[in-house]
């Protein structure tokens, strides 16, 4: 980012290209963190780079595993050999600082209860004002001690006593692909079967990702479960481009009246391609290709051409694996005919942001006919945006939705305190000028 922490955005033309978005940051922090627990060298391909995944990367550094670097671009290490420590992690010199990454603190979370030293968690003020009560519950269910400290009930930095964990069968009253994570991880640690119930299907990169290390998992109906004492067996791993970072651009493309668009290479797991069947239903026009099946993970190219979107709803079942699409899928609804509701969506509240809010104040900053509710917000398409003074709360998503935002609104559009994009997409300032050549 330049020196102002700012973006300047201005309308774009049509745009013909293809990109190569980077590492998906789910798998990232999970292959950081799985193979540092294997039982031998581990070389992880694709890893992103960005400030949360290095701060996961760290974390497991501190934790006394050991890592070379045998490929690294301008943000940081891409392909890494990671040292497991086959389950026998070392107690920490210093507290862990996991930054802005609510996925960092609970996965380490769940590692961090068995063990038998003591250890805590913080972050930036961000994740601190977060709130861990989800995955507090369920360790200390499992014997885990474990103290919230923070200015807020429920909230990092989070100290852990190091116990012997007993199993659990877990219920979750919501679903959440984090808190899944953490009640396995600990499971691993755990003597006997540890199982989580989920009430809707959540991203499952942690199964996949424990079935590639050769941990046997149970699967009933809507439950997985794990026997304790397993240890990881190490093997290398190939990282997707991630379908999260891709979708910003899948709406640039798809919104443009003379565009196309190819991203190589993405992610395509189901229960992260919710955006695209969001998207396909808006009428975007949208092919895919799975061209490899590697590591559990399929993963393909999406070439996106100029549709007509118009408005749907995004509500129930489907917002937990769109969870974090949704501000940029608020502004498509911004751009499309028609009006689209957003439902069942509180959880957006106590992300980086309060994203409901941030996306209507900036949706209203720049024109649209945005509402806001308790649990989402009505969007009436078809206003003409224009450019706006904004801010992004220090919240990645938030920075680089109203990106695109801009480019299709008369004038300006600056975004301030932008510098919080390489939490999860270093390079898109780059990325956004090669395609749209309207930012500096």
């Amino acid at each position: 980012m330049n020196s102002s922490h700012s973006l300047t955005i201005h309308p774009a033309g049509g745009f013909f290209t293809e990109l190569t978005v980077p590492g998906d940051k789910s798998i990232s922090h999970r292959a950081a963190i799985i193979a540092g627990l294997a039982n031998g060298p581990c070389r992880v391909r694709n890893y992103l780079p960005s400030e949360d995944c290095l701060n996961t990367l760290r974390a497991m550094k501190s934790l006394g595993v050991t890592c070379d670097y045998i490929d690294t671009n301008q943000y940081g290490p891409t392909e890494i050999i990671i040292h497991g420590t086959s389950m026998s992690l070392s107690s920490p010199s210093t507290v862990i600082d996991c930054g802005n990454s609510g996925t960092g603190m609970r996965l380490l979370a769940g590692i961090l209860a068995g063990q038998n030293f003591e250890s805590t968690l913080t972050g930036d003020a961000s994740l601190c004002s977060r709130p861990m009560g989800r995955i507090i519950k369920p360790l200390e269910g499992m014997g885990a001690h474990l103290k919230a400290t923070g200015d807020k009930e429920g909230c990092a930095p989070l100290i852990f006593q190091g116990r012997a964990l007993a199993p659990i069968r877990y219920v979750m009253p919501v679903a959440s692909a984090q808190v899944k994570s953490a009640v396995l991880l600990a499971g691993l640690f755990a003597h006997g079967t540890t199982s989580v119930e989920q009430p809707a299907i959540t991203r499952d990169h942690t199964e996949r990702m424990l079935t590639d290390f050769g941990i046997q998992l149970g699967y009933e109906e809507n439950g997985i479960s794990i026997e304790g004492g397993q240890t990881p067996e190490a093997c290398n791993l190939d990282i997707p481009g991630d379908i999260s970072s891709a979708a910003f651009w899948l709406v640039a493309a798809a919104a443009n009246k003379n565009s196309s668009l190819t991203l190589r290479g993405v992610g395509l797991n189901p229960t992260r391609t919710a955006v695209l069947k969001v998207l396909l239903r808006m009428g975007a026009q949208i092919d895919q290709s799975v061209t490899t099946e590697g590591n559990g993970e399929p993963a393909g190219d999406l070439v996106a051409h100029a549709s007509e979107l118009r408005g749907t709803e995004i509500s129930g079942s489907e917002i937990p694996n769109l969870i974090d699409e949704i501000p940029i899928l608020a502004v498509a609804g911004a751009l499309a005919q028609g009006t689209m509701h957003i439902r069942d969506a509180a959880e957006l509240r106590v992300k980086e942001s309060d994203r409901i809010r941030t996306v209507v104040d900036n949706l209203q900053a720049m024109g649209a006919n945005v509402t806001e509710h308790d649990d989402g917000m009505t969007i009436k398409g078809g206003a003409k945006l224009r450019g706006a003074n904004l801010d992004c709360f220090g919240d990645h998503r938030i920075a680089m939705a109203f990106s695109v935002a801009g480019l299709f609104a008369a004038g300006e559009t600056s975004i301030r305190n932008t510098e919080c994009i390489a939490t999860s997409y270093p390079g898109f300032e780059d990325d956004f000028s090669k395609v749209c050549g309207s930012s500096r």
